[in-house]
């Protein structure tokens, strides 16, 4: 029974890391309707940006924290302004193309700045183990669980009830009809984008805590991207819920039946479920007339 609870703690933990990378997918699926491929690219670069400040500055975790938000703002502004925001118009296949490309260049800037080999981020919220009924947490693990609640909360207040947020869903059903409702879907973009970032900026951080730094960490954000599927590529809150849901099912399935099963886990999942509902868990079914 401590052997199910500790791979159910380590899914947790993990699937947590997945579902904050995930809802980054989501969010820029959402506004833009365009799957960003460079999701794990932007998350991994966010995460040496993090490993630079926390060198030259010796700010601790907390402060890393807010320090790593404006750096991933600023990644996402940068990219949506020189790369996206002239892709305007263009056919998705095409900034998805770019997409594609963007995480290419990302990965051999990270080798060619940071080289390629591993490096250990120098902060940490502490090694402390919390115990809650039968599952047991590391401090990083817990903070990761936390993080992806304030964020899936935040995600769902924003939606609901500010002017960006439905601007943004309004954009999202129909690009034309929220132009001529005076809405600047150049802003909403760029939000989405910034959002993006910043979600992968602290999935990123906490990553780092648990394992090395490293030019593969972009591979993160593949295995997230099953999480995407089942829960809806337009479903943000349901991409993070689902991330919960892979990585658990990822644990139990390495616990049980062996180690190779991990990476296909998801994709088996979403194998699966897009037979029953093709549009995912939390996904809009798409209803045209005709």
């Amino acid at each position: 029974m401590n052997y199910l609870f500790a791979l159910i703690a380590e899914g947790l933990a993990s699937g947590a890391m997945y579902g904050l990378v995930a809802i980054g997918f989501a969010v820029v699926f959402k506004a833009t309707r365009v799957i960003n491929f460079a999701q794990g690219e932007m998350m991994m670069l966010n995460s040496y940006l993090a490993y630079t400040i926390a060198v030259h500055t010796g700010a601790g975790f907390w402060a890393l924290v807010p320090l790593v938000i404006i750096a991933s703002i600023g990644v996402g502004l940068v990219i949506e302004f020189l790369l996206i925001r002239p892709m305007i118009g263009e056919s998705p296949i095409s900034i998805v193309m770019l997409t594609v490309g963007l995480a290419v260049c990302l990965r051999s800037l990270v080798v060619l700045i940071w080289g390629s080999e591993p490096l250990v981020l120098p902060v940490s919220p502490g090694d402390a183990v919390i115990k809650l009924g039968g599952l047991r947490f590391y401090l990083t693990q817990l903070i990761a669980i936390a993080c992806l609640a304030l964020v899936v909360i935040g995600f769902f207040l924003f939606y609901r009830y500010t002017r960006a947020g439905l601007a943004m869903r309004a954009a999202s059903s129909n690009e034309t009809v929220a132009l001529l409702m005076g809405i600047d879907v150049r802003r909403i973009y760029a939000l989405a984008w910034v959002l993006a970032a910043v979600t992968g900026g602290l999935a990123g951080l906490l990553i780092s805590t648990i394992y090395e730094l490293g030019p593969d960490m972009y591979t993160f954000g593949l295995r997230a991207f099953p999480a995407v599927i089942l829960g809806g590529l337009d479903s943000a809150i349901g991409s993070a819920v689902s991330g919960v849901i892979v990585g658990i099912l990822e644990n139990l399935g390495e616990g049980f039946i062996g180690k190779g099963i991990k990476e296909v886990a998801g994709f088996i999942v979403i194998l699966i479920v897009l037979m029953v509902r093709p549009y995912g868990l939390f996904g809009t079914r798409e209803v045209e007339r005709v």
